[in-house]
C-alpha cells in the first residue's frame, strides 16, 4: 500500500516518522513538565494536613501511590486495548485533558479527602506516556525503538529539569500554584495535540476491542505466552518497584535528613532530569548500539543499585548530590528492555504491550508506595532497633541487584536476529 492510500490523517508505515516522534517528545515533555511540578508540593501538602508529622504523612502519601496504582493497574490495560481499536490519538488528548481538571481539582482540594480523589482520578487518567510508546512503536522500525524511545525519553528528563525547579519556587510563593500551572499545562498540551498530532494507527492495523484481553489478567496473560518476554517483565518488574522509592520517599527523606526546603528539593529534582536528559537523549543510543540490548539492561540496573547505595549511606547533602549521576545510568536500561520486548508482539498488539507493561508498573506501585514508606517511618520512628532512614534505598539498589541477574541470565541464551512469534491474542 502506497503512502497515498493512507488516511490524510495517520502515519502510515512510509509516513513522516520524524515529525510524529517530534509530537510525542513535546507531549512527554509538557506532560513531565506538569508532574515535575507537583512532585516537591504534594508531599508537603499533605504533611501540613498531617499537622506536620513526617510519619504519618509519608504514611498517607503511601496510601496515595497505592489508590494511584490501583486505578492504572485496572484503567491502563483498557485503554491499551481502546488505543488499538479507535487509534492513539484519542486516548492521548483525552488523557491530556482529563489531567488537566484533576490538576484543577488538587488545587482547589480543601482536605485530604479531596487530594485523594485527584490522585484517583489521575491514575486512570494518566495513560498518555503508555500509549505515547505504542504510537512510537507504531511508526519506527522494530531495529531503532531502542535509540527512539531513548530520545523521546530525554523529554522525562527535560521536564525534570524545569518542573521539580519551577515547583519548588512557585510552591514557595504559594503550595496551591503550581497545580494551577500543572493544570495549564496539561491543558495546552491536550489543544496542542487537537490540531497537531497525527494518528499513527491506521485503520487496516487496528484490531477488535475484546475485554478479555483488555483487563490486568488478560494483560499479564499476554506478557506469559513469550518465555523471553516474561523473563523481561519480570525485569521491568523489579525495577519499577525499586523506582517507586524515589518519588515515594524522596522528598520526605531529603527534608528529613538533610534539611532541605521545597527550593532545594526542587533544584535536586532538576539536576535528575538534567542528568536524566544527558543519558537518555546522548547516550541511550550509541550504548544499545554499541554494547547491545541486554548489555546495557546490565549496565544501566547495575548503576541505578550504585546510586541507591550512595542514596542510602550518604551522611550529608553534599554526598547525597554525588549519587544522582550514577544513579541516572539507570536510563539506560528502560529504552533497551522496551525495545526488546515490542519485537516478541505483532503490531496490532503494540497498545496491549504497553497496557500490559503499565499494568506491571501498576502493580509494582501498588507494592512500592506501603513498603517504603511504612520502611522508612520505622527506621525513623522510637521503635527501630536502631536509625536507618536510608533503608528503602538499601531495599530498591537490592531489587536492581535481581534485574541484572535475571538480565544476564537471558543474555545468556542464544541470540536470534529473528523477532519471535507474535504473542497470540488472549
Amino acid at each position: 500500500m502506497t503512502s497515498g492510500d493512507q488516511p490524510s490523517d495517520t502515519i502510515g508505515a512510509g509516513g513522516a516518522r520524524p515529525a510524529a516522534v517530534g509530537f510525542i517528545f513535546v507531549t512527554i515533555l509538557l506532560d513531565m513538565l506538569s508532574i515535575g511540578m507537583i512532585l516537591p508540593i504534594l508531599p508537603k501538602l499533605i504533611e501540613s494536613f498531617a499537622h506536620n508529622n513526617t510519619a504519618d504523612a509519608a504514611r498517607i502519601y503511601g496510601l496515595f501511590g497505592t489508590a494511584w496504582a490501583l486505578m492504572q493497574f485496572v484503567a491502563s490495560p483498557v485503554l491499551g486495548g481502546l488505543s488499538d481499536h479507535f487509534g492513539r490519538r484519542p486516548v492521548i488528548l483525552l488523557s491530556n485533558l482529563g489531567l488537566g481538571l484533576d490538576y484543577i481539582l488538587m488545587a482547589l482540594a480543601p482536605s485530604l479527602g479531596w487530594l485523594f480523589l485527584g490522585r484517583v482520578i489521575s491514575g486512570i487518567t494518566a495513560a498518555s506516556i503508555s500509549t505515547a510508546f505504542a504510537y512510537i512503536a507504531d511508526v519506527t522500525p522494530a531495529e531503532k525503538r531502542a535509540a527512539v524511545f531513548g530520545k523521546v525519553g530525554a523529554a522525562f528528563g527535560l521536564g525534570f529539569i524545569i518542573g521539580p525547579a519551577m515547583g519548588g519556587l512557585l510552591g514557595g510563593v504559594d503550595p496551591r500554584l503550581p497545580f494551577w500551572v500543572a493544570a495549564g499545562l496539561s491543558l495546552c498540551n491536550a489543544l496542542y495535540g487537537l490540531f497537531v498530532l497525527p494518528e499513527s494507527l491506521p485503520p487496516q492495523r487496528r484490531s477488535p476491542f475484546r475485554w478479555k484481553s483488555a483487563n490486568p489478567v488478560g494483560a499479564v496473560r499476554l506478557l506469559a505466552s513469550n518465555n523471553r518476554l516474561a523473563a523481561m517483565a519480570v525485569v521491568e518488574f523489579c525495577a519499577e518497584v525499586a523506582h517507586v522509592a524515589l518519588p515515594a520517599i524522596f522528598v520526605l527523606y531529603a527534608s528529613y535528613r538533610y534539611g532541605w526546603s521545597e527550593t532545594t528539593i526542587g533544584l535536586a529534582l532538576a539536576f535528575v532530569g538534567v542528568c536524566t536528559a544527558i543519558v537518555q537523549g546522548g547516550l541511550v543510543g550509541p550504548a544499545v548500539k554499541r554494547l547491545g540490548e541486554r548489555n546495557a539492561q546490565i549496565i544501566g540496573y547495575g548503576g541505578g543499585a550504585a546510586g541507591f547505595l550512595i542514596y542510602a549511606l550518604a551522611p550529608t547533602g553534599a554526598l547525597f548530590w554525588i549519587g544522582i549521576p550514577v544513579m541516572t545510568l539507570w536510563g539506560i536500561a528502560g529504552p533497551a528492555t522496551s525495545g526488546m520486548m515490542t519485537r516478541f508482539v505483532s503490531a496490532e498488539q503494540q497498545g496491549q504491550l504497553q497496557g500490559a507493561m503499565t499494568s506491571v508498573k501498576s502493580i509494582a506501585e501498588l507494592i512500592g508506595p506501603f513498603l517504603f514508606t511504612l520502611i522508612f517511618a520505622y527506621f525513623i520512628g522510637g521503635n527501630a532497633p536502631f536509625a536507618l532512614p536510608g533503608a528503602p534505598f538499601l531495599l530498591a539498589g537490592a531489587l536492581l541487584v535481581v534485574s541484572v541477574v535475571i538480565a544476564a541470565s537471558v543474555a545468556r541464551g542464544p541470540e536470534s536476529n529473528q523477532a519471535p512469534q507474535a504473542a497470540p491474542e488472549s
